[in-house]
This record gives structure tokens, sequence and C-alpha cells, in this order.
């Protein structure tokens, strides 16, 4: 990617998009095209094409897509398979008719089965079933790594998926309900410092294992993937074949720990001072979900933000905006 290149960011205002920018930025790039879902409704295929027709971007990463926790993902399946089938295959679609350079297609690590070998690699894609409580989620986003696959054999494009861990960061999403494990246990932990409440409850039993992606890593390796020479990238691709692995990637820290461990040390960055409780009646989801990122170390690229400072940076953005 040049420095004048027009990028599009799909999902510009999310956690994902958010720390694309600013990466974007700081790596001296300065042609953006970015809408919100009030000025563009990428579930509507007329909207997303007369788009692409009129401004014809060079690069595409698609971070758009209808997310969530546990909570989630059980309340609203429909909507988690529907839009997001309807996101991904519009944007894709029309990518590829207004010529693309490249396009950068971001998933999850709940792609791979619920019971995946560990860690789990690229080659663990639909080798046994998914998770239950988000497989709408997934298998949207599964159809949409072989959308990418398809369309670079069938059309020779440069589509490539990656998926990142559990990410949080600057602009994640604190809903009380609807956010993912770390921006919610903040919100919990905050307010029950300034309630004074003498415990704070999680959801689970506090044994599964996760493993945590600061969302400027995240944005850092997608940016280093779409800049790769093509004598590396388009390797990644799998234009001339119809097996094996797919076009896809890894993005991870290579380690993890436990929900229990998680907890204490939100608690100990938000300076809540009471108990916590685990409600073991609440679901705990896969067991574990740790990335292998050696692929990716091997290419040059390895994460770098410690989970501590991850956390206080996160801690501080959610006080600032609630303050707003």
């Amino acid at each position: 990617m040049k420095p004048d290149s027009k990028i599009y960011v799909a999902g510009h205002r999310g956690l994902v998009g958010t720390a694309l920018l600013r990466t974007l930025r700081d790596k001296g790039h300065t042609n953006f095209l970015t809408r919100t879902h009030a000025e563009l409704d990428l579930t509507s295929q007329a909207e997303v094409e007369a788009f692409f027709e009129s401004e014809k971007p060079d690069y595409v990463f698609l971070a758009a897509a209808k997310v969530g926790g546990i909570h989630a993902n059980n309340t609203y399946p429909a909507e988690f398979i529907r839009d997001n089938l309807a996101i991904q295959t519009n944007v894709i679609h029309a990518a590829y008719k207004n010529n693309v350079k490249r396009l950068l297609f971001l998933g999850s690590s709940c792609i791979y089965p619920k019971l995946a070998p560990q860690p789990m690699k690229e080659e663990h894609l639909l080798t046994s079933e998914l998770e239950p409580t988000n497989r709408p989620y997934a298998l949207a986003k599964i159809a949409g790594i072989e959308m990418c696959w398809a369309y670079n054999r069938q059309y020779k494009t440069q589509y490539l998926a990656v998926m990142p861990t559990n990410l949080y960061g600057p602009g994640d999403n604190y809903h009380p309900e609807n956010s993912h494990v770390i921006p919610a246990l903040i919100r919990r932990f905050h307010e029950a410092k300034l309630a004074n409440a003498p415990s704070v409850t999680v959801w689970g039993t506090g044994t599964p294992r996760r493993e945590f992606l600061y969302s400027e890593d995240m944005a850092d390796a997608c940016v280093y993937l779409m800049s790769l020479p093509d004598v590396q990238f388009v390797p990644l691709l799998g234009q001339d074949r119809n097996d094996g692995l797919a076009p896809l990637m890894n993005i991870g820290v290579g380690h993890d720990l436990t929900i229990r461990e998680l907890a204490e040390a939100v608690k100990g960055v938000v300076g809540y001072q009471g108990m916590i409780e685990f409600d073991s009646t609440k679901p705990d989801g896969t067991p574990r979900k740790l990335m292998d990122v050696g692929r990716l170390n091997a290419m040059g690229w390895s994460a770098r933000t410690a989970m501590r400072n991850g956390l206080d940076a996160a801690y501080r953005d959610f006080q600032a905006s609630s303050d707003s």
C-alpha cells in the first residue's frame, strides 16, 4: 500500500476499525474512505455497490460486523447470521466488481471447533463441531473465509482472512449486556467500586482459558500483512487450489489465562476491593481458545503490548467514555 492509496475501512467506528485507522495514519497513510451506518447500510446490496462504483477504493479492510459476547449471541442468533452474511457478501462481491487490489476480511477465533486441539492452527478449521452458543456468528464468518478463497481461485483476487483472538482496547463496547468479557468486567468492577458493593458476580465457573490481544497490536498485524510484497502475500491466498489451507492467518499473542485470573487482573486495574463470585449456572462457552500464531511470528510479526499495560489503557478509555 502506498501512502496515498485509497483505503476503505468498513466498520471504522468500532474497536477494530478505530485501531486500524490510527495505525494506518501512524504509518503515513492519508487517503481514507469511511462511512457510518447511517451513511451506508452494508446489509444493502444496492447501497454497497453504488458506494464502490462511486469511490473505487484500492484496498479494503472489512472490519464491519455484528458482534457481541455469549449473552448477545444467545439472544440474537438470527441477526448474527443474517447481518454478517449480508455485510461480507455485499462488500466482497463489490470489491471484486470494482477491482480492489487487496481485501482483508476480519473474523474471530470462534470459527474454530469447540474442542479443537490447543493451540489452534489455521488447518483446524472445519475439523469438528462448533461451540453452539456462537455457531450462527461462526458459520457466517466461515462462509466469509470460503468466499474469499472462492474468489481468489476463480477471479485471482487477493483476499486474505485474518482471525484475531479475543480483542480489547480503546473504543470497545461497554454495554452492560452485549459487550465482550473484558469491557463487561471493566464496567462491572468500576460500578461496584463506585457503589462500594461487597461483591461482583462473573458468569460461569471461571475455569475456561482465553487469550486476549490488545487492539493496537491487532491493527499493526493487519497493516503488516496488507503491506507485504506479492512474493510473500500471494502464496497465502490459495489461488491455485481447492484443498488444504484456506487463505487464513491467525493473529494473537500465543498464551492465555483463566477467566478467574482475568477477573482478578481487571479488579486490580480498576482498584475494586470487594469479592469476586462466579455464577456456575451461566454458560462457560468453549473450554479453551488459544491461537497458534507460529505462521505469523515466522513471517516477522509478534504482539508487543503486555496485558497489564493494555488493561490500564482500556480502563482509561472506559473512564473517558463514561465522562463524555
